[in-house]
């Protein structure tokens, strides 16, 4: 193996996938904010949820919203349903793993709070079927995407679709334009100074 090349290869991908997420996607992170803010500001929460490693951007997004993002200031109400290990688990077991999430957005969610699924294929049934269960009950229903959206097109709304076929760079291109979100949440709040 050329360790050089595989390191230079990387970086070059995902400076590609970088750039043209930037390019693609002003629009509707913009609109994505814009829902957040109303949310909160509307006493209502943020929804986080996706599989494996979307799971993971799920609740590290949800607490830089509960907890801080860059500087001290008043909580913003997030919640990831990816780590109630006794909800997923009985869930699965009682309803079918494509319910976990639906049943706790039933259970948690509210009309006008945001609901955001995260799913590099826009493919997992969980996910979809979460987002049709927010949008029932009055919620946004959004998500972050790669490759063509999915099944996600025309169910989630903003839909932020990463411009890429490559697991790994649809999931880094996630996390930063989560952490944006953060970033911009506090920012529009006026939690934060600019």
């Amino acid at each position: 193996m050329d360790l050089d090349a595989f390191y230079e290869t990387e970086f070059a991908e995902h400076a590609a996938v970088a750039a043209a997420t930037r390019a693609a996607l002003a629009e509707p992170f913009a609109r994505l904010v814009g829902c957040a803010a109303k949310t909160v500001r509307g006493g209502g929460k943020i929804l986080f949820f996706g599989n494996g490693g979307s799971a993971a951007d799920a609740q590290h997004l949800a607490t830089e919203l509960t907890v801080r993002y860059k500087a001290d200031r008043a909580p913003i109400a997030a919640l990831a349903l990816t780590t109630d290990s006794s909800a997923l688990t009985a869930g699965g077991n009682d309803l079918g793993f494509d319910s976990v999430f639906a049943r706790q957005v039933e259970a948690l969610g509210r009309p006008g709070d945001l609901a955001i699924g995260i799913s590099t294929s826009g493919r997992s049934p969980n996910v979809l079927r979460a987002l049709e269960a927010a949008k029932a009950g009055g919620l946004i229903a959004a998500a972050l995407s790669g490759r063509d959206g999915g099944d996600l097109v025309g169910l989630a709304d903003p839909l932020l679709i990463v411009p890429s076929a490559t697991t790994a760079r649809i999931q880094e291109m996630h996390i930063a334009l989560g952490q944006m979100l953060c970033g911009a949440l506090e920012i529009e709040l006026g939690l934060v100074a600019p």
